[in-house]
């Protein structure tokens, strides 16, 4: 074990769990490193963590609160319409991590996409696999690629968790051709999982996530079509912090509001084949584990597309619109899949290890 001693203070992204989930194997190495580990974080994402890191600081931070749209036309208008609160938020993080590192003595910090967690004090590390944000729209992405870019250049140092060469698993949102002003550093993927075999106990794990509605919408989506479905299923529904069992009639169903890292990686071992959103931390914990899997992007989020698509191509996972979404089909089909994860790793401690060493 090393002894760097420092106080390291990191903050997940609020839009979904997948930004704390990913920062996990990060923190676990800071602790092995024998860092004071402060996480800025409130509600389902504080909730995670602590269950996680139950002898860890949890500081309150408020999040960026921001809702997708049901439909594609809608999106860019809703988002659009949050920015003033998202600026907002940021102006508002910016003095709180500068309040941080006094109260606290912070040494250094981990910010995963919250664009304002930085400081000129102390050395800023900026996590993000979006490099290039698709928008759906080429002039757009340029933009927000600029503004993007205008908030990450004030860090000292930007992490991106995937491989540096080919193939890669986030295609040209990790590997643009512009890219920031400040060192970029490839990580290869985080995931909180380790893998191993177990005995099958599941045909399908569905793994529901990501931001309201469309994380209720997929759910209803799933469960109005149970009853032609005969297979042994689990399904996780991504609620920390909902106490209230499900009710449902299928017997062949059963339902977790939550599990925790280890419950949940047993789980997915447990199981034959894997329902998801494509979100980027489930697609890394799934080439982690090596599991087979059907991706459902979240509609209206070209980025979860865009990673279907370039997944699927790539001979890694299967796709599906939602709208498109017939778990009886899905089920048959998937007997005579010959989509598997590539079983790849990365190593991101010498990253950590040296930037420690650097403060």
């Amino acid at each position: 074990m090393a002894s760097n001693n420092k106080r390291i203070l990191i903050a997940p992204l609020d839009w979904g769990l997948g930004h704390a989930t990913r920062c996990v194997p990060v923190i676990k190495y800071l602790l092995l490193q024998n860092c004071t580990v402060f996480i800025a974080a409130e509600g389902s994402l504080a909730k995670l963590l602590k269950s996680e890191f139950p002898n860890i600081t949890i500081l309150p931070l408020k999040g960026y609160y921001v809702k997708y749209s049901k439909k594609r036309f809608t999106f860019l208008l809703k988002i659009i319409a949050q920015l003033p609160r998202v600026l907002k938020v940021i102006h508002y993080e910016k003095k709180w991590v500068d309040d941080a590192i006094k109260i606290h003595n912070i040494n250094g910090i981990i910010s995963d996409n919250r664009l304002g967690f930085c400081s000129k004090k102390t050395p800023s590390v900026y996590i993000t696999h979006q490099l290039l944000i698709k928008t759906g729209l080429k002039f757009l992405d340029k933009m927000a690629q600029k503004i993007h870019y205008h908030y990450i250049n004030k860090f000292s140092v930007c992490w991106v968790p995937d491989f540096e060469n080919e193939p890669t698993l986030a295609g040209d949102l990790s590997h643009p051709k512009k890219l920031p002003n400040i060192p970029i550093q490839y990580l290869g993927p985080l995931s909180r999982f380790d893998r191993f075999d177990l005995a099958l106990e599941y045909k399908l794990c569905i793994i529901i996530s990501g931001p309201e509605p469309q994380r209720s919408v997929f759910e209803n989506i799933i469960l109005s079509q149970m009853h032609h479905c005969k297979e042994k299923m689990v399904m996780v529904r991504g609620l920390p912090n909902e106490e209230k069992t499900l009710n449902h009639s299928f017997e062949n169903l059963t339902i977790y509001n939550h599990l925790d890292a280890k419950k949940l990686n047993t789980i997915i071992a447990q199981s034959e084949l894997v329902l998801s959103r494509s979100g980027y931390s489930t697609i890394m914990d799934l080439i982690k584990l090596n599991k087979n899997a059907i991706l459902v992007p979240t509609p209206a989020q070209p980025e979860q597309e865009y990673l279907a698509i370039h997944l699927k191509n790539n001979g890694l996972f299967q796709f599906v619109q939602q709208k498109e979404l017939v778990m009886a089909t899905l089920l048959k089909s998937s007997k005579d899949n010959n989509y598997n994860s590539k079983s790849q790793t990365g190593d991101c401690k010498i990253i950590i290890e040296t930037w420690l060493n650097q403060l």
